[in-house]
């Protein structure tokens, strides 16, 4: 970074130095030129006084070195020039600074001069007997500026660039070290500080960033963790009717159980291997929706059918728990994936149902407002503790272990119910009071993506 500053910094430098050195010899060339027209119009002066005085004879032995001096008659012909032979010269009355003078007393010029092929500056002076006296001289060009200026320019050119290097090497490593000082892991520590003002945005930046950053990496460490937990609670939850299976399977296979015994252990084996099977099921339930339910169809669905469905198949679960189970609601048609509706429903019934008490009821309503459709399943259970309510989502959490196992369940129904509704980017709240019962409150939009109002 500090050698792309460098570079900048000695490229703005030797560019300005150019462009400034270029003005200043336009301004040069301007400034020697105006100096010559003086100095050729005062020596145009005195030697217009000498001419009046002395004539011809003024021009005898007379230094005329760098000046070109041509003496013309009223009608424009030449008495005398010192570089040309004035018998054939060409009239001069139509020229510019003769005509000038003619009419004001002076006059300049300056152009390409066919005699002498180069360009001039003329002078002219018009005599008190009506003739004129022009001096002229060679006028300078920028490349003879130059040429006069070489060796000056050459060493301010030389110091320049030394000096824009060294300036240059300075201001980029005074810019970066600041920044090569900052502490990424604290970019808060620099906000306000007059040296990073400039790149308080950038800091401020990189500080979403790293929380961002610690956020994702917290999430990834969570979700890894809840993995390793799964697994854990997989393993277990299937070694139970896994040894149970074996135990009961072995002691039949040794002939060690009594004939009338057979059938109760039978139905033992049965009962495990429902749980054993349901338990998978629920966990590629819980799989598919990990994975958003990409492999279940959405379509236009009736919650208040599919929740009906739920209800029946819970029918006989329910008479052995000695529960009512009552239905309210209308046809709530909604566009939806129906596997994962049954599964929001069957779930929320049948926990209503295990926690209840032995002649208690589930009230379960579905109703449809313009934006959304709303689930109520209301027991007259046990109720959760406050200190349960934020963890009974989480995958194989159980408030009453014991009763849970005496009822069954895998562990997963309220997680399942979590996923489905968020994948319908819906909203599920919880109303429960302790040996009073539970209220599950849950909230889909009719279409996606539409605001409730």
């Amino acid at each position: 970074m500090s050698s792309k500053i460098f570079s900048a910094i000695l490229t703005v430098a030797v560019s300005v130095f150019l462009v400034s050195l270029f003005f200043i010899m336009g301004i040069s060339y301007n400034y020697f030129t105006t100096l010559q027209k003086r100095q050729l119009k005062n020596e145009t002066e005195l030697a217009a006084q000498g001419v009046s005085v002395s004539g011809i004879d003024y021009f005898n032995n007379l230094n005329t070195e760098n000046y070109r001096i041509t003496w013309i008659d009223s009608d424009g012909n030449v008495i005398y020039d010192n570089e040309a032979d004035s018998k054939t010269m060409t009239n001069h009355l139509e020229r510019e600074e003769v005509q000038e003078a003619l009419k004001t007393g002076y006059g300049e010029a300056y152009r390409y001069s066919s005699t002498l092929e180069d360009r001039q500056l003329y002078a002219a002076k018009r005599l008190e007997d009506g003739t004129v006296l022009r001096l002229s001289i060679v006028q300078m060009a920028v490349w003879t500026l130059l040429l006069g200026l070489a060796q000056p320019i050459c060493v301010v050119v030389v110091i320049a660039l030394v000096l824009s290097f060294i300036l240059s090497s300075r201001i980029a490593k005074k810019i970066v070290k600041p920044i090569n000082e900052i502490d990424l892991n604290h970019p808060e520590e620099y906000y306000g500080k007059d040296n990073y003002k400039e790149i308080e945005p950038l800091l401020r930046h990189i500080s979403m960033q790293m929380m961002q950053h610690k956020e994702d990496q917290a999430r990834i460490e969570k979700t890894a963790l809840i993995r390793q937990e799964f697994s854990a609670n997989v393993s277990h939850e299937l070694k139970t009717p896994l040894h149970a299976i074996s135990g009961y399977a072995e002691l039949i296979e040794n002939g060690l159980v009594k004939e009338e015994d057979i059938k109760p252990f039978a139905g033992k084996i049965r009962v495990e291997s429902s749980r054993m099977t349901k338990l998978v099921e629920d966990i590629i339930d819980l799989t598919n929706l990990d994975n958003g339910g990409k492999e279940m169809q959405w379509e236009e669905s009736d919650f208040y059918k599919i929740t009906e469905n739920a209800i029946d198949s819970l029918e006989d679960v329910a008479r052995k728990a000695d529960v009512k189970v009552s239905l309210e609601g209308e046809s709530t048609v909604m566009w939806a994936a129906p596997q994962m509706l049954y599964s929001i429903a069957y779930n929320l019934c049948h926990n209503a149902i295990k926690y209840n008490k032995p002649g208690g009821s589930v009230r379960v309503s579905v109703n449809q407002t313009r934006y959304n459709t709303i689930l109520k399943v209301q027991d007259t259970g046990i109720g959760i503790p406050d200190e349960s309510k934020a963890r009974i989502f989480e995958r194989f959490y159980r408030v009453d272990k014991s009763r849970s196992k005496a009822v069954g369940g895998t562990g997963l129904g309220l997680s399942i119910v979590k996923h489905a509704v968020m994948i319908h980017n819906g909203q599920i709240e919880i109303n429960s009071k302790i040996n009073e019962g539970t209220e599950f409150i849950v909230t889909l939009p009719n279409q996606q993506g539409e605001p409730e109002i």
